[in-house]
């Protein structure tokens, strides 16, 4: 895992649900098949309504034309990010559109927990509403052993929730990684 976090933001707001972040029809691709894999991504976000996209006047959608990776590489989210069913594939989906981390004030805790747990991308949590602070196309850059986000496009700099002990896992690439590494799994 790198200490520094950085990309163009992405903002959305409060109650994404991972229906919004992978819609149920784009669940038919094989996640074993390297080119079918790469549909997750590019139907990441895809059920998200306009109105919660963040997107300013003018702005590109998450996703451009046939491509699988987005330009955007952190999420800035708002409340109960992840809220919906249980479904691993949205934190899949986000990782392979190139997302390295997500930065919301509170996650549905099953997103939460296969976000890590899958090792897909980075869940940070923010003491304050960060998306009414940073905007979509800001360029921001997570420092992660102090627990800091910085907006390098407005110069401002936020406090970060503490991974805590979740931070060994995400280092390790995700549970089963971990789990090999400190001896609690045949490697």
């Amino acid at each position: 895992m790198e200490n520094i976090i950085s990309g163009i933001a992405y903002v959305l707001g409060d109650n994404i649900d991972t229906d919004q972040i992978i819609p149920a029809e784009h669940l038919v691709y094989s996640t074993s098949d390297k080119e079918e894999l790469k549909n997750y991504g590019r139907f990441a976000l895809s059920g998200v309504p306009v109105e919660q996209a963040g997107l300013p006047e003018g702005g590109k959608n998450f996703i451009t034309s046939d491509d699988y990776k987005s330009q955007y590489s952190i999420i800035i989210g708002g409340s109960n990010f992840g809220c919906g069913s249980s479904r691993e594939h949205a934190p899949l989906a986000l990782s392979v559109a190139g997302i390295k981390a997500v930065v919301a004030e509170s996650y549905a805790r099953i997103f939460y927990r296969n976000s890590i747990d899958g090792g897909f991308l980075i869940p940070f949590e923010s003491p304050m509403k960060l998306n009414c602070a940073i905007n979509t196309g800001d360029v921001v850059e997570i420092n992660v052993e102090e627990n800091t986000i910085k907006d390098l496009t407005t110069g401002f700099r936020y406090s970060l929730n503490s991974l805590g002990s979740v931070y060994e896992i995400a280092q390790a690439g995700g549970l089963f990684e971990y789990a090999r590494k400190s001896g609690m799994l045949e490697k």
